[in-house]
């Protein structure tokens, strides 16, 4: 029985084997141009310029002209956001009756990781 145990096993092991590969070869295209196609795509950008937690309570509350209060100060900038990653700070400011955001800084992936 232990000779059954032993060929099983040995019929179950895996054995490596060298492989060559073609060497690849480089095309007229290079790739270059593909991505010219995503430079057309648009993309939602995000402006927060605060935020606040209230309780369900006092959120069916609130009606036209309620106030609610952000975590920001007037003087602190934006923060802009592609999706959920934050990619740059900003101000808000008026432009032709509509807001609009002056870019201060794009943030690096440092600083979005960190939080900054």
């Amino acid at each position: 029985m232990a000779e059954t145990t032993e060929a099983v096993q040995e019929e179950s092991k895996t054995e490596a084997q060298a492989v060559e590969f073609s060497e690849a070869t480089v095309t007229g295209d290079t790739g270059a141009g593909s991505i010219d196609l995503l430079l057309d795509v648009n993309i939602a950008v995000t402006v927060a310029i605060g935020q606040t937690e209230i309780p369900v309570r006092r959120l069916l509350q609130l009606g036209p002209g309620s106030v609610l209060e952000l975590d920001k100060s007037i003087d602190e900038p934006a923060d802009l956001y592609l999706r959920d990653m934050r990619f740059a700070t900003g101000s808000i400011v008026v432009v032709d009756g509509r807001f609009a955001v002056k870019i201060k800084r794009i943030l690096g992936l440092g600083d979005v990781a960190a939080g900054a």
